[in-house]
């Protein structure tokens, strides 16, 4: 029994995940090649191994003629009677072949045949591993910086983190462990190339999967989420069971679920309201934490009007629009939003859309004109009913009321 053989084979088959047939099969290969230069053609060499011993043996088949004109196809009566005394003419037989005879560059390509085919299949493992976490997030480590895109290190491959898929202003230091979304694993000859983010949506979705039991056992379910990496995320949740509250599920005890997405996602702010099948209500959610006097929605049109009190404006539309359009986002609807005092004195309004063309539905990079700070106090998750920030009204409701005006004009002339 060749004892060295089979622990090498062990430890190839535990460490790289290559099975044993599959370098079994490297080896019978090997050996042919070895023949075809050692010979000059393989196509009568043959070669068994036994799988249990590791014993091998490598053969030609000879047809036995009267006189040889191909030593390598052809063999004697008189040399054939040697190895079995009952052969005939135009008998097949077995001539063994001594793989010690091989030549020096004979034996060098049979092991690069052996080392290639073991290299193949070990690219083809972590492809096919990796593969499998397409459109998941895992753990990885940073290594270094590639000009603009940052390597990491997942385990058995690297990764690169594109520029785009970056959040901006996100800086990473060597050896720091940091959660990506996998967004595609291609096969190339040189191994599996893996892209991965930080500010594709489904990453916070996954985050959230991973810390909420509810959400991992399906009581909970996320229906929508609206993203602008590094600032802001609305998510909204509904209960398959009516004893369960989807919100507080994803908050945790003292907001411990969703703080520790909140310091992996390095403060990003995390609206979570409730899912309402009523466009109208879920309407109202996705715009917290302002408070709505009215919501009129048009399923058909996807189009809602909402009205809000006037020391609300601004805070329904957010800081630099984007809790409106976050909202449209997130519900699906082109959302006009008017204070009572402007709906009052333009019957029938209709306000074009909060999300500007740069920001389409399927369009979840973040913005660089987008770079403030979203709300502090949000009542979805910091379990505090929501009173006016009165300095933060008084200081942005000037441009909001700017903005207002002139969306009034422009449908006015329309």
């Amino acid at each position: 029994m060749n004892k060295e053989l089979m622990e090498a084979l062990d430890i190839l088959e535990k460490e790289k995940e290559i099975s044993k047939e599959t370098l079994f099969e490297a080896i019978e290969n090997s050996l042919i090649t070895a023949c075809k230069n050692h010979f000059g053609k393989s196509d009568n060499i043959k070669v068994e191994i036994n799988r249990d011993t590791c014993d091998f043996l490598c053969y030609a088949e000879k047809e036995v003629v009267e006189e040889v004109e191909d030593d390598c196809l052809q063999i004697t009566l008189e040399d054939a009677r040697e190895i079995s005394k009952n052969a005939q003419l135009g008998d097949i037989i077995h001539v063994e072949i001594k793989s010690k005879e091989f030549g020096r560059i004979a034996t060098q390509n049979a092991k690069n045949v052996i080392l290639q085919k073991i290299r193949e299949e070990e690219r083809s493992v972590i492809y096919n591993q990796y593969y499998e976490k397409e459109k998941d997030v895992v753990t990885g480590v940073v290594q270094r910086y590639l000009g603009r895109n940052i390597s990491i290190n997942l385990g058995k491959a690297d990764a690169i983190l594109s520029e785009s898929e970056q959040i901006r202003g996100e800086v990473f230091k060597p050896t720091e462990r940091i959660k990506v979304y996998i967004l595609e694993v291609r096969s190339t000859p040189k191994g599996p190339r893996i892209l991965v983010s930080r500010t594709h949506p489904e990453l916070v979705k996954r985050l959230f999967e991973a810390e909420v039991t509810e959400i991992k056992d399906g009581t909970v379910e996320i229906m929508s989420i609206a993203r602008e990496a590094g600032s802001r995320t609305k998510i909204a949740v509904w209960s398959r069971n009516p004893n369960v509250d989807a919100v507080g599920a994803c908050v945790g005890m003292n907001g411990a679920r969703v703080n520790a997405i909140v310091e992996e996602l390095r403060g990003e702010k995390i609206d979570i309201i409730n899912w309402d099948e009523n466009p109208g209500n879920l309407i109202q959610n996705a715009l917290s934490p302002a408070k709505i006097v009215a919501v009129f929605a048009d399923p058909d049109e996807k189009t809602a009007k909402v009205v809000v009190p006037d020391y609300q404006l601004s805070l329904a539309i957010g800081k630099e629009g984007q809790n409106a359009r976050l909202a449209a986002r997130l519900t699906g609807y082109k959302i006009d939003i008017k204070s009572e005092t402007q709906a009052k004195d333009t019957p029938g309004f209709r306000y074009e859309d909060y999300m500007d063309d740069e920001y389409d539905e399927e369009d979840y990079e973040q913005d660089e004109s987008y770079e403030g700070e979203s709300y502090e106090q949000d009542e979805s998750y910091e379990g505090e009913s929501y009173e006016q920030d009165e300095a933060y009204a008084d200081e942005s409701y000037e441009s909001d009321e700017a903005y207002a005006d002139d969306s009034s004009e422009q449908t006015e002339e329309s």
